[in-house]
């Protein structure tokens, strides 16, 4: 191989090993600053990572919010309709935040249970802004529990009459 042929390889190698570190650094940097959207159902099944900020949505389940002593301290819970996590808040809450009303909360679980359920520490909490919004990922996340929760209603009901029927196979 001649010199020529040898500098332009080792350019061309030089050059797609920078682009490489580039894009690596890149996606690194992009992956720490990326928020996700879980549901509790997906919390509680482990597809949120412990330790990790990403975004829990849900409603604010009913005779749950508890004030303590210090004003700016608040625990509720957050519902999907098939789950539950218990959640924690310390700042000023936003003026719209109100028991069964959809909020989406960025936190990180820190692996504890209160209550039985999963706890999450929330650093930031938003509430929809009028009667019919209600955002995507958290109407999504209602509408799959709300169809799992029929799907189990109709096997139980499934289960319950086959488990009635005669010993013969012959229900009448």
């Amino acid at each position: 191989m001649n010199p020529k042929r040898k500098n332009r390889l080792i350019l061309v190698l030089l050059i797609l090993a920078g682009v490489g570190a580039a894009v690596t650094l890149g996606l690194k940097a992009l992956d720490q600053n990326l928020l996700y959207f879980f549901s509790p159902t997906q919390v509680k099944a482990g597809e949120a990572p412990i330790g990790h900020s990403f975004r829990l949505g849900g409603l604010v389940q009913k005779g749950s919010v508890v004030r303590e002593k210090d004003g700016l301290t608040i625990h509720f819970d957050v519902t999907d309709g098939a789950e539950t996590i218990a959640v924690t808040y310390t700042g000023i809450l936003p003026d719209l935040f109100r028991e069964g009303q959809g909020i989406v909360a960025t936190g990180k679980i820190d692996g504890s249970t209160k209550a039985g359920k999963m706890h999450f520490i929330a650093d930031e909490v938003l509430a929809k802004h009028d009667e019919n919004y209600m955002p995507p990922q958290v109407q999504e996340a209602l509408d799959k529990a709300h169809e799992n929760g029929k799907k189990k209603l109709a096997e139980n009901a499934a289960e319950a009459a086959t488990s009635q029927s005669m010993p013969g196979g012959n229900a009448q």
